[in-house]
């Protein structure tokens, strides 16, 4: 059974004044509702404002610029994917079939998760994907905070994996910033894809099962 390392509630939002702020909180819901609806395109301070009805001084109180909002949106993304790979592994039996479900879900694009724990809209995933991009070489320490939940989870399932002989010994965080590295481009590529024509399901699990293999070999005895 998955052990405690993170627990299902965090921290508050790094990238936003104060979490617990319902102004933050409606901004951050805007920008999901405007990035299923138009993309990248349909996301600006302007259409944020109009959406929520709030004066422009509540957006600064809680986000320096848009590159904040995004994190922000980032990180309340991969904190709930965190918690929902949590929830749907616990009943495993193994660390390798744990972090097996884990990175095969990542690889299949459901890191951006709705509510009920489905994958978002295609316009949606495709500009996360481009902005993770983006951020990762403009501000890629920030982006490292976002993604922390998520390679969190990689690290305590690679180091109870190894505990229970089923992995090589070694740098579990290396090991969890490797995977993830592998996986998230290759989720990129097909999401960014899959924004100009429809999703072939077949294809992504056959390559999703193709990369966890890869992985797999990587970290076993």
């Amino acid at each position: 059974m998955a052990s405690a390392t993170i627990p299902l509630e965090y921290p508050p939002l790094r990238f936003a004044a104060s979490d617990a702020d319902p102004r933050a909180r409606r901004i951050v819901e805007a920008a999901y509702e405007l990035l299923d609806e138009a993309g990248l395109e349909g996301l600006t301070i302007r259409a944020v404002l109009a959406r929520t009805g709030l004066a422009r001084r509540a957006f600064y109180d809680n986000f320096t610029g848009k590159d904040d909002l995004m994190l922000a949106v980032f990180e309340q993304t991969i904190r709930e994917a965190a918690r929902h790979y949590r929830m749907m592994t616990e009943a495993l039996p193994s660390p390798m079939a744990r972090l097996g479900m884990i990175v095969t879900s990542i690889g299949l694009g459901s890191a951006d998760l709705d509510d009920e724990g489905q994958a978002a809209a295609p316009r949606r995933s495709a500009a996360l994907s481009r902005e993770h991009l983006r951020l990762a070489e403009s501000r890629p320490d920030e982006l490292q905070a976002a993604l922390a939940p998520l390679l969190a989870l990689l690290v305590e399932q690679l180091q109870a994996g190894i505990a229970a002989g089923e992995m090589r010994a070694g740098d579990a965080d290396l090991q969890a910033s490797l995977i993830y590295n592998l996986v998230s481009t290759t989720a990129h590529t097909e999401l960014l894809a899959a924004e100009k024509e429809t999703p072939d399901r077949e294809w992504r699990m056959r390559l999703a099962g193709t990369v966890w293999e890869f992985c797999r070999r990587a970290i076993a005895i």
